[in-house]
């Protein structure tokens, strides 16, 4: 086998693990994609003779790669959107399809990757190498442009922004599940109180209903706000399909076998301390929806809204 061979054998090996980082990075399955490919490119024209570790040195390359990414659509960045969701990985209830075990593990759930995109490009880079896939500083550095010690402070304040904002789920698929139920069971029943109980009382939901609807764009706080929310939409609770979103519980709003709405629960001891939710209608026509497959209610009045219509 020559150089050339061995090295397209040697990075199919590691295509997975660079797209767990690129995935990371960017929160979007078909640019991960592209950098994993960008990445080929790369290193199919350098010199890797001497590189000893080549797992790291690919990590490297895919980090730089998406760092550009990053840098090119802060600059593009134009619409007036404070809420953007992240490229949701969709499995049925019973398990994650095993070619997205390796994209969702340490939890890499919808709450996480949001946070993630609140973060500055050099941050996000600073933090997912090192403390996602335990790049060291040293390494990291001279892809932003920074000293090993600068490189490690903005590593730090992004921890600090996700310990903050991006609480781990219950390990425990279960009681995430069980929170959930009881969730759609207050708002279908209307509820209020049951509601505020399974909510936690700093609950966050942030929806994002795409450009064309920004009304629909919004972030609430507090558990007697969301679950106000939550009252005006209990008539699509008999069409909400449980799902894994992320790998946590979560469901598929579907009617008349259109989706309407994703939405991510974040549960921690029992209450839901977040809640995601995709509504733009763009977007959701291009997801992959496995749970399209089981049978769908069909009644003529079925929902034509998203869950933060009002």
């Amino acid at each position: 086998m020559d150089e050339p061979d061995r090295l397209s054998t040697r990075f199919e090996e590691h295509r997975t693990h660079l797209r767990a980082v690129a995935y990371r990075m960017l929160g979007s399955l078909s640019e991960a994609e592209d950098a994993v490919q960008d990445a080929w490119l790369r290193a199919s024209r350098a010199d890797t003779s001497e590189v000893v570790n080549l797992a790291g040195w690919l990590t490297t390359v895919v980090g730089r790669v998406c760092l550009n990414v990053l840098r090119s659509r802060e600059q593009r960045r134009e619409d007036p959107l404070d809420v953007h969701m992240p490229e949701p990985i969709i499995s049925r209830e019973d398990g994650v399809d095993p070619e997205h075990e390796a994209l969702l593990a340490d939890s890499v759930g919808l709450a996480m990757l949001m946070v993630l995109e609140t973060l500055s490009p050099a941050e996000r880079l600073a933090f997912v190498l090192h403390d996602m896939f335990a790049v060291p500083f040293e390494e990291i550095a001279p892809m932003i442009e920074k000293s090993p010690a600068a490189t490690r402070q903005l590593a730090s304040r992004a921890r600090r922004r996700m310990q903050d904002q991006a609480p781990a789920p219950d390990p425990d698929l279960a009681r995430q599940r069980k929170a959930v139920d009881a969730f759609f069971a207050a708002a279908r029943k209307g509820d209020f109180d049951a509601l505020v109980n399974v909510l936690h009382p700093e609950v966050v939901l942030r929806s994002d209903g795409g450009v064309a609807r920004t009304r629909h764009t919004v972030t609430l706080r507090g558990a007697q706000v969301v679950a106000s929310q939550a009252l005006t939409f209990s008539r699509l609770a008999p069409f909400a399909r449980p799902a894994l979103i992320n790998g946590v519980a979560g469901v598929v709003v579907i009617a008349k076998d259109r989706p309407l709405s994703i939405m991510a629960f974040t549960v921690t001891d029992g209450q839901v301390v977040s809640i995601e939710v995709l509504a733009d209608p763009a977007r959701l026509q291009d997801l992959d929806l496995p749970v399209l497959d089981a049978p769908t209610p069909d009644p003529t009045d079925a929902p034509t809204t998203d869950p933060t219509a009002n």
